[in-house]
C-alpha cells in the first residue's frame, strides 16, 4: 500500500512512507503477555531489550524532516534488529 500510494501521489509531490515497529510493549500491555513476549522477542533481536514507544520517535522525526524530502515508498523497520535486510 505504501509503494502504491507513493507512486500515485508522487506527481503531486506527496511523500508516502511507513514505519514498521516491532512488538512495542507499553504500560497498557497485560502483565502476563508483557513478560512472555518480552523474553521471546529479546531472544530474537540484535538489541536485547524491550522496545518502548519512545523508540519510534526518531524515525517519525526523520520522516517529518527535510532530510527525508527525496524518500518515498519506503518502509523503515524499527524493531531492534529482529528483521535485517
Amino acid at each position: 500500500m505504501t509503494r502504491v500510494m507513493a507512486r500515485e501521489l508522487g506527481g503531486d509531490n506527496i511523500l508516502v512512507n511507513c514505519i514498521a515497529p516491532g512488538l512495542t510493549l507499553s504500560p497498557r500491555s497485560r502483565p502476563p503477555i508483557r513478560a512472555k513476549k518480552s523474553r521471546q522477542n529479546k531472544a530474537t533481536r540484535a538489541l536485547k531489550r524491550e522496545e518502548e514507544p519512545e523508540d519510534l520517535v526518531g524515525a517519525l522525526i526523520f520522516f517529518l524532516s527535510a532530510e527525508s524530502d527525496f524518500i518515498t515508498g519506503q518502509t523503515l523497520l524499527v524493531d531492534g534488529g529482529s528483521v535485517m535486510h
